[in-house]
C-alpha cells in the first residue's frame, strides 16, 4: 500500500479519502518540517502531501541521491517552497490545488481593503481598550471605497475574482498589471506596475510567489503610490519588501497597508505590529472549512490519479 506522509493535520473527510487507498501518516505538529524531516520523508514515503513553509529546496533534493518518494502533492496553489526543477532532476512530481482557493483568497481580498481603508482594526482596538468617548463627525475617518480605483498586480484566477468583487460590488475601476492582456466581462485597464502606482486608490498584490516576484514591490514602487493609497498583499509575503513597506507607513507615504500574509511567517516585524496604519491577519486566506476540505481532497485525488499510473489533474 502507498506511505504517504501529510504533513500537518487535515479535516476528517480528506483523511478519510486518503486512507482509502493509502497507507497514512499524519504529523502532529503544525510546524513546517525541518530539514531532517524534509530529507527523511524523501527517504520513508512514497508520496508526500506537504503545505506552505514545508521548503524542499534544491540542496535537500541534494541530500537524498535515490528518494522513494515519487511525488510531492502540495496543499495550496501556491509552491515556490518547492524547487519543483530539482524535484523533476530527481524523478519526483509536483501536483498543487488551483481553483479551490481562489473565491475564498478573493473574499480575504476585500475583507483587507475595507478593514484597511475604513480602519476598522484601528477602531475596534480603540474600543476594546476602553477608549471609545462616542460618535462624532470627525470620529475615525477613513476612505470610502465605493467607486474609487483599484489597482490588481496579477490577474491570475485570484486577481481576476478581486478585480470582479472590485467591480461589481462596489463600481470600482479596475486597473491591472500583467504580462499579458487579459479580456474580462466587465471594464479593466492595463498599465505598468509603476504607472499603475500612480493611479490607484488601492493596490492588490496578487501574484505567484517564488524567485520572479521576490520583492516586486519595493520602496520605488511604494514612493510612486499617492499619500491617501492602501496596498494589500494576499499572494506570497516576500513579494512585498517588507522594511520598505514598514518606512512607507511610518513616513505617511502610503496611509495604509492590510496584509495576510509576511516575509518570515509566523514571524511579524514588531515594527508592523506598532503601526495603526495596518491591518494584520494571520493568514486566514482559505480558512474555511470547506474550503479547506475541497483543497485537501484536490490534493488527494491528484495522488489517487497518480498512483492509478495517469497524469495529475493538477501537475505544475
Amino acid at each position: 500500500m502507498t506511505k504517504l506522509l501529510i504533513t500537518r493535520r487535515h479535516p476528517d473527510a480528506v483523511l478519510d479519502a486518503a486512507r482509502a487507498f493509502c497507507d497514512v501518516t499524519v504529523r502532529d505538529s503544525t510546524a513546517p518540517l525541518s530539514e531532517d524531516e524534509l530529507r527523511a520523508s524523501l527517504q520513508d514515503y512514497d508520496a508526500i502531501m506537504p503545505t506552505l513553509g514545508d521548503t524542499y529546496s534544491e540542496h535537500v533534493f541534494a541530500d537524498v541521491a535515490a528518494p522513494r518518494a515519487r511525488i510531492l502533492a502540495n496543499f495550496g496553489v501556491g509552491y515556490n517552497h518547492i524547487d519543483t526543477i530539482a524535484a523533476a532532476r530527481h524523478g519526483i512530481a509536483v501536483c498543487n490545488t488551483p481553483g479551490a482557493v481562489t473565491d475564498a483568497t478573493a473574499d480575504i481580498a476585500m475583507t483587507l481593503i475595507l478593514m484597511s481603508a475604513r480602519r476598522a482594526g484601528e477602531g475596534e482596538r480603540m474600543l476594546r481598550a476602553g477608549n471609545w468617548q462616542g460618535w462624532h463627525p470627525m470620529q475615525m475617518l477613513g476612505m470610502h471605497v465605493s467607486g474609487k480605483t483599484v489597482g490588481i498586480i496579477g490577474m491570475g484566477n485570484i486577481g481576476t475574482a478581486i478585480a470582479r468583487r472590485c467591480h461589481y460590488g462596489f463600481g470600482m475601476k479596475v486597473i491591472y498589471a500583467n504580462r499579458s492582456e487579459k479580456r474580462m466581462e466587465f471594464p479593466a485597464e492595463q498599465m505598468s506596475q509603476h504607472e499603475l502606482a500612480r493611479h490607484v486608490d488601492i493596490v492588490v498584490v496578487a501574484v505567484p510567489g517564488g524567485r520572479e516576484t521576490h520583492h516586486l514591490i519595493g520602496a520605488g514602487f511604494l514612493s510612486s503610490m499617492r499619500p491617501h493609497a492602501h496596498i494589500v498583499n494576499i499572494s506570497r509575503g516576500d513579494v512585498i519588501d517588507e522594511t520598505a513597506l514598514v518606512t512607507a507607513l511610518q513616513k505617511g507615504q502610503i496611509a495604509g497597508a492590510g496584509l495576510d500574509v509576511y516575509e518570515h511567517e509566523p514571524h511579524v516585524p514588531p515594527e508592523l505590529i506598532a503601526l495603526e496604519n495596518v491591518t494584520l491577519l494571520p493568514h486566514l486566506g482559505t480558512a474555511a472549512l470547506d474550503v479547506r476540505v475541497a483543497m485537501g481532497l484536490m490534493a488527494v485525488d491528484n495522488l489517487r490519479v497518480f498512483f492509478s499510473g495517469e497524469s495529475p489533474p493538477n501537475l505544475v
